[in-house]
């Protein structure tokens, strides 16, 4: 008889599987990135030893509403997983949840205004700064100033603990992808791999993908000319205790 565990891991699979009949069109990808909706990729969540950031993320799953709101959908789907107090929501209330719509604030404009974010989306500061606008603890690290050993050992302890997420910021084109500075959380990590599961908000032109955590940090060691040519990095989100 199969364990309850066993059962689960089945019924997730098969989920797994099923939600790639019904994808998107989104652009071929290049080795060695791994599709999340084949059966290599949903075998690496279910073995993968840091996985319980992915749940709540992806019940909080969302595409990016425009080309530039990469870092919007993002803090989107960790305040909503990290269960910060939402705004009104007028189109569903009397609920309140955060929507791209409703993210940004009088606070958020004095840290990002809206004009600048819709001509060249955020930076890996302005990630951290906006999301501390929210009561929650962001911790920058820029790749420049960390190292391979260290990124994964932070991301990886911070995917495997309850309510801590990371957001990562790199250079899509270092991962043979198209093409410029994006951002997406982290939802998992497989140590016989060595990759990590990021849950692209971009879903319209690639699905998440696992990467090979030594590829995923050359990404992010990448200059960003309009974080003043700092790296890109990433962010360890947490509640405040």
């Amino acid at each position: 008889m199969r364990t309850l565990t066993s059962i689960l891991k089945v019924a997730s699979l098969s989920l797994c599987l099923s939600i790639g009949h019904v994808s998107a069109q989104t652009l071929p990808l290049p080795e060695p990135l791994i599709n999340l909706n084949s059966e290599q990729g949903a075998h690496l969540l279910l073995e993968s030893e840091a996985n319980r950031a992915y749940w709540p993320l992806s019940i909080q799953f969302v595409t990016q509403k425009n080309q530039a709101y990469c870092g919007v959908a993002s803090l989107t789907m960790v305040l909503n997983a990290l269960g910060v107090p939402a705004p009104s929501t007028p189109e569903f209330e009397p609920y309140k949840t955060f929507t791209q719509d409703n993210l940004l604030n009088d606070d958020t404009e004095k840290v990002l205004p809206k004009e600048v974010l819709a001509k060249i989306g955020m930076t890996l500061d302005q990630i951290g700064a906006l999301l501390t606008t929210f009561g929650v603890k962001a911790d920058v690290h820029y790749a420049a100033e960390t190292s391979l050993d260290e990124f994964r050992k932070l991301a990886t302890e911070a995917l495997n603990t309850p309510n801590r997420y990371v957001i990562v910021n790199y250079l899509r084109r270092a991962l043979g992808q198209e093409r410029g500075g994006h951002i997406s959380p982290l939802a998992a990590y497989d140590a016989d791999t060595d990759r990590f599961l990021v849950l692209d908000v971009s879903r319209y032109k690639y699905p998440p993908v696992w990467v090979e955590a030594d590829d995923l940090y050359a990404a992010m060691n990448t200059p960003d000319s309009d974080n003043q040519n700092r790296t890109r990095g990433f962010v360890l989100v947490a509640a405040k205790e």
